[in-house]
């Protein structure tokens, strides 16, 4: 997924508040702060709220971001980072050790939806791909690891890079229809972002990526105008379905997704008829949002089949 929409959904939640953080200057004098190094060499950085955005997700266009939730009063943590450290040095750039204190930053681990720590979160091509929860066995870690390299290698170029000795990957060319779409969603005209989208698709109908960010963008052009107190008003009116779909779409764009998919399936179960079909077409179009492997998603198309059948 290209940089502007990478996790339009998932992640994307902390640009604007990287921005902003960016923007504001520094008190009483003092520098503004940057990610401190971490402790296993060039391949382990420290990353906060402020540089998520370009430390995990940008980053991750390019390479294999290995997110280590932790903090202080953890003992499995303690446990578990320097094995990841150790994984990360001898990996030479392969893959990239992002850890991240929970505490300092409690909004990321909202985001990733963390119930307990040490949680470690793949990220490539913008999007969460895998995880683990706990300190697992070096050998269980560096058999994950190799399966996600295996996977990645031909998607992500620095994984490749990196293996055959070659430092830093160099960057293909950007694809200028892309970056129009891209710089069109960035200043939140979704309007030209989505007809350059559709562009890419009238000739090439099969671009993965093209779809994909489609879709995106139609969901960030609705999510950006539905109004805050839809979910108040859903609550208010359950059998308003207007009012369903909007908070739905709130909390889903809030990273609300269990809540938003719940909302959904139990409109269907009120529903019959047209007033059904819509709500199931509504819901499936958020699916569409996410990988299908997503576990939130799996499980929300289990619960839609007990819901229909």
């Amino acid at each position: 997924m290209s940089a502007a929409l990478s996790g339009a959904v998932d992640l994307s939640g902390l640009k604007a508040r990287a921005d902003a953080a960016r923007q504001q200057p520094p008190q009483d004098g003092a520098q503004p702060a940057g990610p401190p190094a971490g402790g296993g060499g060039p391949h382990v950085i420290d990353v906060s709220e402020a540089t998520f955005q370009a430390e995990v997700v940008e980053r991750s266009l390019q390479n294999l971001v290995v997110v280590d939730l932790w903090a202080d009063w953890c003992g499995p943590c303690k446990q578990l980072s320097p094995v990841l450290e150790k994984l990360a040095a001898e990996g030479n750039g392969a893959w990239v050790l992002a850890k991240i204190d929970v505490d300092a930053n409690p909004r990321i681990s909202q985001l990733f939806g963390v119930q307990s720590i040490p949680t470690v979160v793949a990220i490539a091509g913008g999007q969460p791909v895998d995880a683990f929860s706990g300190a697992l066995p070096e050998p269980q870690i560096r058999q994950w690891l190799q399966q996600l390299r295996d996977a990645l290698r031909d998607k992500l170029p620095g994984i490749r890079a990196a293996e055959q000795g070659g430092g830093e990957p160099v960057e293909e060319p950007e694809d200028p229809r892309f970056t129009e779409a891209e710089e069109a969603f960035e200043r939140g005209d979704f309007a030209a972002a989505e007809a350059a989208y559709q562009r890419i698709l009238d000739t090439e109908p099969g671009n993965e990526l093209a779809k994909a960010a489609l879709v995106q963008v139609r969901f960030a052009a609705r999510a950006t105008q539905t109004d805050p107190s839809a979910v108040a008003k859903a609550e208010a009116d359950p059998g308003n379905l207007d009012a369903q779909l909007a908070a739905a779409d709130f909390e889903v764009a809030q990273s609300q997704v269990e809540d938003g998919f719940a909302r959904l399936i139990a409109a269907i179960r009120r529903t019959s008829g047209d007033d059904r079909n819509r709500v199931r077409e509504h819901l499936v179009g958020l699916f569409d949002l996410f990988d299908p492997a997503d576990e939130r998603v799996i499980k929300a198309r289990r619960d839609l089949a007990s819901a229909l059948f």
